[in-house]
């Protein structure tokens, strides 16, 4: 055998060698890709964070996309586009269960695994994570507004869309705990939608104001429905009749929380609610038994309803003038 014939026997051996190599660090990783309600805002923008964060340390090729607008049908041809490019596991953050039912099942058809977050209705999935009791959360929110209104007088509830799974299993919570501990409190109109977005929360608050002359509280689920409710509210100069509550952001709600427009915000870390969509992801890709007190890697024991598909790790944080530097500070 010559030179070149023995060169040429020692490179096809050593890709042979190579190609043989099963699980090894050639092999591709996981690509997992989560889609949120809507893109660019802050509170996605930390749950993002959350996403690229778990990725690197669970060696998943993680990241984030969502919809321009408030639209379940850009949701859903999202998540048409990711089954196309055949991920390992699809994240959602669902603006309507009924309308992405149908995909999530043909992504699951497809060999796709499928978390969710904010969704405890949502068919089509393997595992719905919170960071919250929901109804504790709409109750915990509903006693502080009852303590600002004196637990009297006229209120409205804000949702990011009349079909956002949680933001009305909170509101119905908060409204059910208002007609059995507040009766002198009264929901001035059923729940208005457009508390995910500013412009719109604000634009609905100025009506409401002028539809609602006697108005007292607004309640918001969604992270710029008090924000938008807050600024109109400031510019109306009525923050002392008026009180806002809600789900914010710390770091946009400061200066309404610092002028006693929204008088406390709750929420759970959007950074950890990211983080914790990757790491379930991971315990399914490793094929993990999931039982009641399963351990999420990086945020400890978890509650699980096996039947219902459902993980919960009680995360609820009060964003007032008390803590809100703090969590600033923290990232949030």
């Amino acid at each position: 055998m010559n030179r070149r014939q023995t060169l040429k026997l020692l490179g096809a051996t050593a890709i042979a060698g190579v190609a043989g190599l099963p699980n090894m660090a050639f092999a591709a990783a996981k690509e997992m890709v989560v889609v949120v309600k809507i893109a660019g805002i802050p509170w996605f923008n930390a749950l993002e964070v959350g996403v690229k964060k778990a990725g690197g340390e669970f060696g998943i090729n993680a990241s984030m996309v969502g919809p321009s607008s408030v639209d379940p049908a850009q949701q859903v041809k999202l998540i048409e586009d990711l089954i196309a490019k055949k991920v390992d596991v699809i994240g959602l953050v669902p603006l309507d269960v009924k309308v992405t039912e149908p995909v999530l099942k043909r992504a699951q058809a497809a060999g796709i695994k499928v978390i969710t977050h904010e969704g405890p209705e949502q068919e089509g999935r393997d595992w719905n994570v919170e960071l919250i009791d929901s109804v504790v959360f709409g109750e915990v929110q509903m006693q502080r507004l009852a303590k600002e209104m004196g637990e009297e007088g006229e209120y409205v509830v804000y949702v990011g869309t009349l079909t956002t799974p949680l933001h009305n299993i909170w509101a119905d919570s908060a409204i059910a705990y208002q007609k059995k501990n507040y009766p002198k409190m009264k929901l001035a109109a059923d729940r208005f939608p457009g508390a995910d977005v500013t412009d719109d929360a604000y634009k609905t608050t100025l009506d409401v104001i002028k539809a609602y002359p006697n108005l007292k509280g607004i309640l918001g689920f969604g992270s710029q429905g008090p924000i938008g409710a807050g600024n109109a509210v400031r510019e109306k100069k009525l923050g002392k009749k008026i009180a806002v509550v809600g789900t914010v952001l710390p770091s946009q709600a400061k200066s309404l929380i610092d002028e006693g427009i929204v008088r406390e915000g709750f929420l759970w870390n959007p950074t950890d609610a990211g983080y914790a969509m990757v790491a379930v992801a991971k315990l399914v890709l490793d094929g993990k038994e999931i039982k009641d007190g399963v351990e999420v890697p990086g945020l400890g024991k978890a509650s699980v309803d096996v039947a219902k598909k459902q993980i919960k790790v009680e995360k609820i944080m009060k964003i007032n003038k008390e803590t809100v530097d703090a969590l600033i500070a923290g990232g949030l």
